[in-house]
């Protein structure tokens, strides 16, 4: 099961959310972490892929 960790920044204009999770390497088959900055509605888009 991969692991979820949500982080939220928020600024004047915008709320942004920084979502990392854990997925399997293709190639190495090692874990690695993958992050990314995006807005708070489509955090469940990110960790359904």
């Amino acid at each position: 099961m991969a692991k979820k960790t949500v982080a939220t920044l928020q600024s004047a204009r915008k709320k942004l959310t920084r979502a990392v999770r854990m997925v399997k390497s293709k190639k190495s088959g090692a874990w690695v972490f993958e992050e990314k900055m995006m807005p708070a509605a489509a955090l469940k888009d990110f960790f359904e892929e």
